[in-house]
């Protein structure tokens, strides 16, 4: 049941915020967010909506005519295409020309961000990763892989491997990492033997017959290791991990460090930058 304390302020001047996705009942940030906007002292609620990537452009020119709707996230598959749709973006989203976080500006535009590599390296901070100098693995080379390789070669670490099975979108990656610091970036495989780091950015785990990620069976209880789905909240990958004896953060740590950088972005003034 609901809290009352969420619902007794919904009404016509709810501002809303809404989580898009295809799939989208896997999300946490409706009942991750909408208490903190809450404890915030604002009458806002978090909603999913589910699109797929044919209506997505319609689906977004429709909302921005909704004059309550103050922010829009967003999760797989649309970071690269929602990037497509901003007025305007920070560097980092401009750079990985993916985001994570729409806001609503001023003047009406929006106004594109991206926290996955951020969120990411601090929720893994929090369970005891330690990225200067590590030698990091890296799967998933998409909206959140790209942000995440980006967050981890900035927090220190002396090597990145990156696998994904779709070359091209790799090699995109490969080269955006390259040209944006001296780290080491190179293909990597499934294979985690050697690496202080390993770091699984796709949907593998979501559903009971997804093959594992890596080869879990060369997992050194040393390694820490990182896994960026939700649902289960126990991803086959880390269970595997853990009984190996290596230290871990799931999908949940990291959505709550997002829920954090979210709700900053959204409740910050509108900048003259973001118009």
């Amino acid at each position: 049941m609901t809290s009352p304390s969420l619902t007794a302020n919904l009404n016509g001047a709810t501002r809303l915020h809404l989580i898009i996705g295809d799939p989208i009942a896997q999300v946490k940030s409706p009942s991750g967010m909408t208490p903190k906007f809450v404890e915030a002292g604002r009458n806002d609620i978090v909603v999913p909506v589910r699109v797929t990537s044919a209506d997505l452009a319609a689906f977004l020119a429709g909302v921005s005519l909704a004059q309550n709707v103050d922010s829009i996230i967003i999760t797989v598959p649309h970071k690269f295409a929602c990037f497509d749709h901003c007025d305007t973006v920070s560097d980092r989203a401009r750079l990985l020309g993916a985001v994570q976080h729409m806001r609503r500006t001023a003047s009406g535009r929006w106004h594109g961000e991206n926290f996955d590599g951020m969120s990411f390296v601090a929720a893994a901070k929090v369970r005891g990763a330690a990225f200067q100098g590590a030698r990091a693995l890296l799967v998933g080379a998409g909206g959140a892989g790209s942000a995440i390789a980006l967050a981890m070669v900035e927090a220190g670490v002396a090597e990145l491997a990156i696998h994904d099975t779709d070359e091209q979108r790799l090699a995109k990656l490969l080269d955006k990492i390259a040209g944006a610091t001296a780290t080491p970036v190179r293909r990597g495989s499934p294979d985690p033997s050697g690496f202080d780091i390993i770091v699984n950015a796709t949907p593998l785990g979501m559903r009971a017959e997804d093959p594992l990620p890596v080869d879990v069976g060369r997992l050194k209880p040393e390694s820490f290791v990182g896994c960026v789905v939700t649902a289960p909240a126990i991803s086959p990958l880390i269970e595997a991990a853990r009984k190996a004896g290596c230290r871990t953060s799931t999908g949940l740590d990291m959505t709550e460090a997002a829920q954090k950088l979210g709700l900053n972005f959204v409740l910050s003034s509108p900048s003259s930058q973001d118009d």
